[in-house]
């Protein structure tokens, strides 16, 4: 078998490769000369994985890869419709983000339950000022998203003795469908997205599913920003709708400086940073690298993604 060309499309820092070398032909390219790169690849890694240059590259003239990874949980940033129908197989970063997003959103939690944006703001004004808290024990989730990231939530949130309830695409063992959705969020202390974005998806935190929660209920995105109607939510803030919300991702990011979320009440915003532990990006080499060792051998992949459905199937 010929040594196969792998194209990488480039961010900093570049992924570690080291292991494929002799193995591979590794090419670089920005997102400006990906178009006229691809038809000489057989393999794509989109290591920029904010970038939407394979949308518009990949519709052009000449052969395309074979296999195309994205160094990410979500693929909609690279699929479009000509990728979709085509023969070549898209696999994504699934394993790698679950727990620690489980983590943050869990962090969250406790971060609004016992009001520590409050004390902290208390502390730097040097004003002594006793509150109570929440207890988070016997509180209800709602955990939208029933992959391997949702699943690794609703299990951490479990561990803080809060009952959750899982809600996917359809309905099955241990997981509601989308049926259940309203009645869920009505009865729900804290409701987590962590679905990935699809036209079923999209838009579906809106002005009417933040009018079905309770007014202490509070509401966290780390699936897709695009998930929120983000001036729902902003009304819903102000309105005392709901008590408040964090926000790890969003339509525009980075989140232009005159974006009335910034000073949204009771609204936590962080920089799309909840899976991004230390070392995050070496595991995500090693996981290509592993990746391209079954795909080199003939093996079947891993992760491989529903291209209809936008996620890996089967969870």
């Amino acid at each position: 078998m010929p040594t196969p060309t792998l194209l990488v499309l480039d961010a900093e820092p570049l992924p570690r490769l080291g292991r494929l070398t002799g193995r591979a032909r590794i090419e670089h390219t920005d997102a400006a000369h990906l178009a006229e790169r691809l038809p000489r690849a057989d393999v794509l890694l989109v290591w920029d994985f904010t970038s939407r240059a394979v949308r518009d590259a990949w519709p052009g003239e000449g052969p395309r890869p074979r296999w195309v990874h994205t160094a990410s949980a979500g693929v909609d940033h690279l699929m479009c419709p000509e990728l979709a129908a085509s023969d070549a197989v898209v696999t994504n970063a699934r394993g790698v983000f679950d727990q620690p997003i489980a983590e943050y959103v869990a962090a969250l939690v406790l971060a609004m339950a016992k009001d520590l944006p409050r004390t902290l703001e208390l502390q730097r004004e040097r004003t002594w000022r006793h509150r109570e808290s929440h207890r988070i024990a016997g509180s209800r989730a709602v955990v939208v998203g029933s992959g391997p990231i949702g699943r690794a939530i609703a299990h951490t949130l479990g561990a803080l003795g809060i009952t959750t309830a899982l809600v996917g695409r359809a309905a099955r063992s241990g997981v509601h469908g989308p049926e259940d959705l309203d009645r869920l969020l009505a009865r729900a202390d804290w409701v987590v997205a962590a679905a990935p974005l699809t036209d079923e998806t999209r838009g579906m935190f809106d002005a009417r599913r933040f009018g079905l929660m309770q007014p202490s209920a509070r509401f966290v995105n780390i699936g897709r920003g695009q998930l929120v109607v983000e001036d729902a939510l902003a009304e819903a803030l102000a309105k005392r709708w709901i008590a408040g919300a964090a926000l790890d991702v969003f339509e525009a990011e980075p989140l232009p400086a005159d974006s009335p979320l910034w000073g949204a009440q009771d609204l936590i915003v962080s920089p799309h940073m909840s899976g991004d532990i230390i070392g995050w990006r070496d595991e995500l080499g090693s996981q290509f690298v592993e990746l391209f060792e079954q795909w080199s051998a003939g093996e079947p992949l891993r992760n491989v993604v529903d291209k209809q459905r936008g996620y890996v199937p089967g969870h």
